[in-house]
């Protein structure tokens, strides 16, 4: 009896779509004031403080001028993999910024993105959703009309961190939750900024949002950033033996937790759309917001354990922004943001004649992009875009504005208001205007392929 041979039908094998992007951009930029930005000076925070000479000259008072590359991108996506009921996809995105030190240098490929997705449909709906990997902070998803590259910093959160995302989305209403990490943007502290502090704090940073969809281009969203970060682990203790006061290096407990609530609002219409969002950080330096953390106590006396205590600073920072038209587009970005002082007093390293108790700044630890002296500061950028398909040439101008306090100088030390952390005395106004012009040449989608997966 002859063998029946089967038939054995080839299994489906799943499809992915690959989808490459990027741009060219240059962008030129003109200021009228020495100002501190960020590599390659493109990256704009704030305009330096007076630096009045014996002459009377303020030496930060002078123009510059740059032009740059370097933030030209490349993207690739990657849809339509499926396994079962569950959508994956992916991203990996690099840019040139990075190499430069200042203006000069040699940029190099950097990463900017690289995460994994998870989609569960119900329906004809991708209710339950997971993002895996380096992604923009979720507080930072929400960007200004703008085409400056710090789009909206200091002001506005600006991060893209390591992530564990999850998303639940049954209707207009949907709920986000995230677990972060540090990398790129980092929490300062007493080795400057450093993703360090959240290592050895063994808590990740935490994200929780409500998000609200409705109709005729509405979104809304609130949401919380808990962070809790050790600045040290170990510290300096002393005890007695023999007599002798016999001091050595002990492992301390030192920690701070911050809380960040926002509330989020935007308008999107056929030619007119509309943004704006307010922020209580607290230390929200890891954001690139203003502010950070100081010494409110340290435990270094004899039988002590060594360990500090801190406080945060507190920032009220709002923006709206507004965007109308297609190929002629106008753009008009304000931000305002108010130092409102630590929330408790900072540790007294120096007393006054008159009694007033200060702060040394080296016990303030901030964020890269601004001072303990800052009081406030506000920004109005209007612009205009003409666009040519996937060519487009802007031109902004940027007027930002900071309010000095002045520092309390002994020593050869600069001192802050022990009470609040801010400097109370003979404040001033610093502005500088920045002219910006920028050309991007997009090439969207000039590779798509279908490949085929591979099983194992």
């Amino acid at each position: 009896m002859a063998q029946t041979e089967t038939q054995v039908a080839e299994t489906p094998q799943p499809k992915a779509t690959l989808k490459w992007y990027g741009f060219v951009r240059n962008y030129f930029t003109f200021d009228t004031r020495e100002s501190k930005a960020g590599t390659d000076e493109l990256y704009y925070y704030v305009p330096l403080d007076e630096s009045v000479q014996a002459d009377g000259t303020d030496i930060n008072q002078h123009p510059t001028m740059k032009w740059s590359a370097i933030t030209s991108r490349l993207g690739l996506d990657v849809n339509e993999y499926k396994i079962g009921n569950v959508n994956v996809g992916a991203k990996i995105e690099a840019d040139f910024y990075s190499g430069l030190t200042g203006v000069t240098g040699t940029a190099q490929f950097r990463l900017r993105q690289a995460y994994t997705t998870l989609n569960w449909q119900s329906g004809n709906k991708n209710k339950y959703s997971l993002k895996v990997g380096q992604a923009w902070h979720p507080m930072a998803a929400d960007m200004v009309h703008s085409t400056n590259l710090e789009i909206g910093v200091p002001f506005a959160p600006f991060s893209r961190t390591p992530q564990i995302t999850f998303d639940y989305a049954p209707g207009k209403v949907s709920l986000t939750a995230s677990a972060i990490w540090q990398m790129q943007c980092t929490s300062g502290g007493p080795e400057g900024a450093s993703a360090n502090y959240i290592k050895y704090s063994n808590i990740p940073e935490f994200y929780f949002g409500v998000n609200f969809k409705g109709d005729n281009g509405l979104l809304a969203r609130v949401g919380v950033d808990l962070l809790s970060i050790k600045p040290r682990y170990k510290g300096e203790a002393s005890m007695l033996q023999n007599g002798d006061i016999v001091k050595y290096t002990a492992l301390v407990d030192d920690r701070i937790t911050t809380i960040s609530p926002f509330v989020y609002m935007q308008y999107k219409g056929d030619k007119f759309q509309f943004r704006a969002k307010s922020i209580l950080a607290q230390a929200g330096e890891h954001m690139n917001l203003n502010g950070g953390y100081g010494v409110t106590a340290k435990s270094n006396g004899l039988d002590e354990d060594g360990h500090w205590e801190y406080t945060p600073v507190r920032y009220s920072s709002s923006w709206v922004s507004m965007m109308y038209g297609k190929k002629w587009q106008g753009i008009l970005f304000a931000g305002y943001a108010k130092n409102l002082g630590t929330a408790d007093a900072l540790v007294v390293d120096y007393t006054d004649t008159e009694g007033n108790e200060y702060a040394n700044i080296a016990n303030n630890y901030l964020s890269k992009n601004t001072y303990a002296n800052i009081n406030s500061m506000w920004r109005l950028a209007p612009g205009v875009v003409r666009n040519w398909g996937k060519l487009a040439l802007s031109l902004e101008w940027h007027i930002t504005s900071v309010q000095y306090g002045e520092f309390v100088k002994q020593g050869g030390a600069s001192y802050v208001s022990a009470k609040n952390g801010t400097g109370e005395n003979y404040r001033r106004w610093i502005t500088n205007h920045r002219l910006q012009m920028m050309l991007r040449f997009r090439f969207l989608e000039f590779l798509r392929l279908v490949c085929r997966a591979v099983t194992v």
